[in-house]
Parts: C-alpha cells; structure tokens; sequence
C-alpha cells in the first residue's frame, strides 16, 4: 500500500509537517505543474491500492482501469479513488491537465462532517467512479478545484471545514453522473479480473502478528471487493488460471501456513485466527485435507 509519505516522495513534493495529524490530511495539486516539476512525460499509473482517497479532475486523453471496467477518456474525466481497490489510468498524449485532492478517512469522519466515506455508493465495491464529463461540466469541477487550491493557501480560521465541504460537493457531484459505458472487449476485462484478484490476494500477506486477520477470505469476499458476481470471477479464473476461486485462494491460504507454522513459535489457534478460521478444528480440517498433515505433525 502507498502511504501519504510515499506519494509526496514519489511525486517529489514536500511532506507536510502535520500529515500525521488525528485531524486528517488534505492536499490539491494541480496536475500540470506537479508534471512540469518531475520533469517527465506522463507516465502509466501502476495499479496499486493507496491509504489514502483521492478525486481528479482529468483533463486530456486517457484510458482508466477500475476493476473489471476500462473507458478511454478522450477529453475531461471525474475520478474517484479508494484505498479499498485498486485502480490504473494511462495517459494517451502529453496534454495532460486538471485537478486532484487527496485525502485520509479521518479528515471527513462522522463526528465532523457526519459522513463515513465508504458508506457513500461512489466509494462502495462495485461502484463505477470513473465518469466522463462535457465541457461545461469539466468547468463547474474546476470551479470547485480551484477554490480549493486558493482556499488551502489561506489564512481562514475554519479552512477546513470549508475543504470538506469542497468535497462532499465534489462527491455529490460525481454520485449524480452517470457512469461511462466505453468499455473494452470482454476478453480484456476477464484478463484484468484475474490479475486483479491476484493482486487484491497477495496484498494480504506477509501475515505479521498474531492480531492479523485476512480481511478477505472467500470467493465472495474477492467478487464483492471487485464489483463482480462470484460465478463470473470463477469462470474468469478458470479461464485464465486454469484453477477455481476457491482452490486459488486455498493454496495460497496453505502456503502462508505453512511458513507460520515453520518460522513462527505461535500457537495454532493464533495461527488458524490469523489465516480468518475462527475455529482450530476447522484450521487442522482444512491443512490436513491440503497437506495430509495436520498443522502440529507439520510443525514438528
């Protein structure tokens, strides 16, 4: 995951002295000038899940990614970004401009604004926070983009607030588009599901503490994170891995076993915990079925 302090590294911009601040981190940029301070041409965003909440303004030619959805931009785009999901856009020429905030969870919690973030429909799983906007509607954003940046440069008391509010129109703005609909072949889409689900597996390991515990842990838990029904992400798989949901997620669940159980003293029950089993037994039934072994002869 690529925290604040990695973007502000990564994109050569200095740190805020109270990025770790409980009241949360807000910031603006505009894309030209942090392109025209790295120097570079506009280059492809990896997909990567990011700690933080971010909204653009794009103004140019582009291809976004967003879970099995991809759109070619060829003028203006609303995005929005989650830490829960990973997402990619490809610029397509070197005219790239517009807006974009970044911003933690705690800078729009419930007791400040009395919104929690991923209860909104354009941060839910699922959702298609990607939208192409006309013109006039490109200008009304950066009307709002633009109050922002003078806005954080101010001396006001209550800036703040008044960012949040920035923001929640931003989102509402965005909640009332209607999604775009350009979307690659199918075949693409199913290739990008699969890297897609590999991704969001790997991101939960190395398992670090016995207080970890998978966030995600079924065929569905994968499908409802990635917006897509849990037989389509079978079918998706088998065709391009050649292996069920399941089965993926199984092996994979085995193999980090396998080092707790090998380079950790923890007990079993902290073990099966961590790997999302809320019983032992249910741990020892599942590793003897995939190993022959149960997890103490494994151990021993």
């Amino acid at each position: 995951m690529i925290s604040l302090e990695e973007f502000y590294k990564d994109t050569k911009a200095l740190i805020p002295e109270d990025i770790n601040k409980e009241i949360g981190h807000f910031n603006v940029f505009k894309i030209d000038e942090l392109n025209a301070q790295l120097k570079k041409k506009p280059k492809t965003m990896p997909y990567n899940r990011r700690a933080y909440y971010k909204i653009s303004m794009i103004r140019g030619r582009n291809k976004a990614e967003y879970a099995d959805k991809v759109i070619e931009i060829e003028r203006n785009a609303l995005l929005f970004a989650t830490p829960r999901i990973p997402y990619n856009y490809v610029p397509l020429d070197e005219n790239q401009g517009g807006y974009f905030c970044i911003f933690t969870p705690e800078f729009l919690i419930k007791n400040k604004s009395g919104v929690v973030l991923d209860s909104l429909p354009i941060f839910q799983p699922g959702g298609y926070p990607i939208f192409q906007v006309s013109d006039e509607e490109a200008e009304d954003i950066t009307a709002i983009f633009k109050k922002m940046y003078q806005e954080l440069s101010s001396d006001y008391a209550y800036k703040y607030d008044l960012l949040r509010n920035y923001v929640l129109e931003l989102i509402h703005y965005g909640q009332k588009l209607q999604p775009a609909t350009a979307l690659y072949p199918t075949h693409t889409a199913s290739e990008r599901v699969s890297s897609l689900f590999i991704e969001l597996l790997e991101r939960q390991f190395p398992i670090e503490s016995p207080q970890q515990k998978l966030a995600l842990r079924t065929a569905k838990d994968y499908a409802d994170r990635l917006g897509v029904h849990v037989n389509h992400l079978n079918k998706v798989l088998k065709e391009n891995i050649g292996k069920t949901t399941t089965d993926i997620i199984s092996s994979r669940l085995v193999q980090e076993a396998k080092i707790l159980l090998k380079q950790t003293d923890w007990n079993i029950s902290e073990i099966a915990y961590s790997l999302g089993f809320e019983e032992v037994a249910h741990f020892s039934n599942f590793f003897r079925k995939q190993t022959t072994l149960s997890p103490v002869n494994f151990r021993a």
